[in-house]
This record gives structure tokens, C-alpha cells and sequence, in this order.
């Protein structure tokens, strides 16, 4: 009884979660909104206890930050916060790409499905709509088209690190609209990596990561 109860307060925290992500995603809590667990209880007609569990979840995603006597607030991240989330995850992924290609991780069924992703992508881009919730919809195809390279790594502590990173990247390319650039010249961008792991060609495929990652990192800087 105690395990079930405790398996269905984690699946509610679990929901607490994605409901934030989604309001801040979308763009309906912006950088600075005061969240409150009362006024988040009561939309999903659930107590305040999961709620309060999911929020310290996302503090440590770093999406949400808690001040003391204050409360939790959607985290507004830096120029050099952001610089150094980009340069991480440049540092780690590569190493993640060097993996792949010198143990020859990826077989032609994986660079197949590895291609469709990408092939999602560009027509998810090519679709009318609103922008935020486009650019939502690509980040979670962009999400799995890298958690499936990353997994084919086998490295655990790279695949948490790197997770942990991009939801961040996540809350600042969305929120901040602008960083998205041409949506379907990123998302076609995602072949050349491929194309250079499927050769292994090492520096040329670390050569079409930096410039796609870097792209969002640059205009941020302007």
C-alpha cells in the first residue's frame, strides 16, 4: 500500500513537471514568473505536496529558481550563463561523437532512423503555425534526434549531464524566440552531422556540431 502510494505521489510529481515545462515552453511564464504551488494545485486538482516535489525537480534542471522568503521563479539565465551551457555541452558532446565513431557504436538501421528524425524535423519547420509553439514541437524532436546518439554512446554520466543541459538550452531558446533563427535551415543542419559520423570523419563531424550549436550561442552574444 505504501509503494503504491508512493509510485502514484511520483507519477503526479512526474505530471507537476511537464505541466511547468509546457507554461514555460509556451512562453505563459515568462522569464521571472513567480510560480505557486496553491495556484498550480489547483489546475491540476491535485494536493500541494507532488507540486512542491516537481518544483524541486526543476530546480534541479535549473529551470526554476527558489529565493529564500520570496518563492520559486521561472530562472532567467545569463549571456555568460548561456555561454557556458553551449561550450559544456560542446565539450561533452564531441567526446560522445569520438566514441561512436572510434568503437563503431552506430550500425545503418541507426543512421536510417537517425535520418527520419532529422527528416521530422525539416517538415515540422516547413509548417504554419505559431512560432513558439513550433519551436516547442522541434525541441522535442531535436531532443530525441540527440538522446538517440547520446544513448548509442553508453555513457551514463554523459547522457545525465548532457539531459540536464539541453533542457536548459530548452528554456533558452524558446523563451527567447529570436535565438531560433531560420527553423529549417537548423533542423537541416542535423545532416551533415550524420553524414560525418556515418564517414567517421571525427573533426568533420565536431566541425558541423560547433557551427550548428554555435549559431544560437553567437547570436546571443550580439
Amino acid at each position: 500500500m505504501i509503494i503504491k502510494s508512493k509510485f502514484f505521489h511520483e507519477n503526479l510529481s512526474d505530471k507537476v513537471v511537464e505541466f511547468i515545462k509546457q507554461k514555460i515552453f509556451t512562453g505563459e511564464y515568462k522569464k521571472g514568473h513567480h510560480i505557486l504551488e496553491q495556484e498550480i494545485a489547483n489546475e491540476l486538482n491535485i494536493s500541494r505536496a507532488p507540486v512542491r516535489e516537481g518544483i524541486k525537480l526543476l530546480q534541479n534542471q535549473e529551470l526554476i529558481k527558489f529565493i529564500p522568503r520570496k518563492g520559486n521563479y521561472v530562472n532567467e539565465f545569463t549571456t555568460e550563463d548561456i555561454k557556458e551551457i553551449y561550450d559544456i555541452r560542446l565539450l561533452i558532446e564531441t567526446s560522445v561523437f569520438e566514441i561512436l565513431i572510434n568503437e563503431k557504436k552506430l550500425t545503418e538501421e541507426d543512421f536510417q532512423n537517425l535520418i527520419k528524425i532529422i527528416d521530422e524535423m525539416v517538415e515540422l519547420a516547413k509548417k504554419e503555425g505559431e512560432l513558439s509553439t513550433k519551436i516547442m514541437n522541434l525541441n522535442k524532436k531535436d531532443m530525441e534526434f540527440h538522446r538517440y546518439i547520446w544513448n548509442k554512446s553508453g555513457s551514463k554520466r554523459r547522457i545525465r549531464i548532457l539531459s540536464t543541459l539541453y533542457t536548459q538550452l530548452q528554456l533558452v531558446m524558446i523563451i527567447d524566440t529570436k535565438l531560433a533563427g531560420n527553423l529549417e535551415n537548423t533542423a537541416k543542419e542535423h545532416y551533415a552531422i550524420i553524414k560525418y559520423l556515418r564517414q567517421g570523419d571525427l573533426d568533420s563531424c565536431i566541425k558541423a556540431f560547433e557551427d550548428h550549436i554555435l549559431i544560437y550561442r553567437n547570436k546571443n552574444n550580439q
